[in-house]
């Protein structure tokens, strides 16, 4: 192959064509929106991921990586505890009581979901509730609440409040709810709205009294995992000769995550397109480079020049247009990245998505697709056309031309 000469005619290609401008209007705008269409695509994943990864490491925290669950009345028990803390002294184990409860203060009342904790075992599981109770000294009928709950029934610090318990005990004739006052401690923030405004904490002790339970059996035991997916395996044979199951986190919000990911792959899907579509122009622009070069690519032809070459010519023309797009694409997402990671340009309401500053994370395996998707659309759109420009019929073309 003769390299010099394709480097000239591809150079000579390349410059503006004056007589016929549509020609390098229509490869300017295949540049611009490939480079458009990778930057999108780049910053879309970037935002995609960063919400899921937010999310996860919220729910993570609030539902914890895996928890125990008892398939009968008293089947978790401090001995099943005692046993699984010495058989896995690399994971962290946290009892739980808990009961559905409606607070009140004064005329206002709001509704949900307490839970009996030991205040040394949760703050290795839980950051948020670590946060919140690490300086505060806790008796045993002190309550911490969410953000969502303090903000609606306007706590303040040691104030006293009533909770009804839904677990009722028969009264003569009537059933009447049973209630406790309680001394409101502190507040944790999750950034979550819906556990902010339904989750409280108390001592497991208090519980325990309240909804007169063995003080050797809960209603489950949290567990804190570095490797869940792995751990989970082990904990279920573990817990086979024992009336207790185990779920993972990923098993509570599958759905959601699911969602997610299909969102994700159907927006990845959707943005390619705008790719597919600027690449056209790829094709479009380098036919019409074929039919008005018609003379000069039969005189190659005719002086010697091989198929293999004039291919060569017009591969390398789609190539530079596309490949020129992707690098600016990239370095247009990777600055689009940087001043959203940097400055406060979109500002996210933190009670529905859990954070204020828009979150982002691209993935290698992101990166590396959206490279491979553009290239091989480049090379797709670049081939159709340097294929038609080697089948010209040479004595045609010199006879009319």
């Amino acid at each position: 192959m003769n390299t010099k000469l394709v480097n000239f005619i591809v150079k000579k290609y390349l410059k503006f064509d004056h007589k016929n401008p549509f020609i390098s209007i229509s490869a300017i705008l295949a540049f611009i929106g490939v480079a458009v269409g990778v930057m999108v695509l780049i910053v879309s994943m970037a935002i995609m991921n960063g919400t899921a990864k937010e999310f996860k490491d919220k729910l993570f925290t609030m539902n914890y990586p895996l928890s125990i669950y008892p398939k009968f009345e008293g089947a978790v028990d401090k001995d099943l505890l005692i046993s699984l803390e010495k058989k896995f002294p690399n994971l962290q184990f946290s009892p739980y009581l808990s009961s559905q409860a409606i607070i009140q203060n004064g005329d206002s009342m709001s509704g949900g979901v307490i839970f009996g904790v030991d205040k040394e075992k949760e703050m290795k599981i839980n950051s948020i509730y670590k946060k919140a109770a690490l300086d505060t000294t806790l008796g045993k009928y002190d309550i911490i609440v969410g953000q969502g709950i303090k903000d609606k029934l306007f706590l303040s610090q040691n104030e006293k409040m009533t909770l009804y318990f839904t677990t009722i005990d028969p009264s003569g004739f009537s059933m009447m709810p049973k209630m406790k006052r309680f001394k409101y401690k502190t507040t944790f923030k999750s950034g979550l709205n819906a556990y902010d405004k339904a989750y409280m904490y108390t001592t497991i002790e208090a519980l325990q009294t309240i909804l007169k339970k063995d003080k050797n059996t809960y209603d489950g035991i949290h567990i804190y995992s570095d490797d869940a997916f792995s751990d989970i395996i082990l904990l279920k044979e573990a817990l086979r000769n024992h009336n207790a199951g185990i779920v993972g986190w990923w098993q509570q919000n599958g759905n959601f995550f699911a969602a997610m990911e299909m969102e994700k792959k159907a927006l990845f899907i959707v943005l390619m397109l705008i790719i597919l579509i600027a690449s056209l122009n790829i094709i479009s622009s380098l036919l019409m480079t074929v039919m008005s070069r018609r003379k000069e690519i039969a005189l190659l032809l005719s002086m010697g020049a091989s198929k293999k070459e004039i291919k060569s010519i017009f591969l390398r023309l789609g190539t530079i247009v596309g490949f020129g797009g992707i690098i600016l694409g990239v370095g247009l997402g990777f600055l689009g990245i940087y001043i959203l990671d940097n400055f406060n340009i979109i500002s996210l309401p933190a009670d529905v998505y859990g954070t204020s500053k828009l979150p982002l994370l691209l993935s290698t395996t992101d990166f590396v697709s959206i490279l491979v998707g553009s290239i091989v659309i480049v090379i797709i759109s670049s081939y159709y056309p340097a294929k038609k420009a080697t089948s010209i019929d040479v004595i045609d073309v010199l006879r009319n031309e």
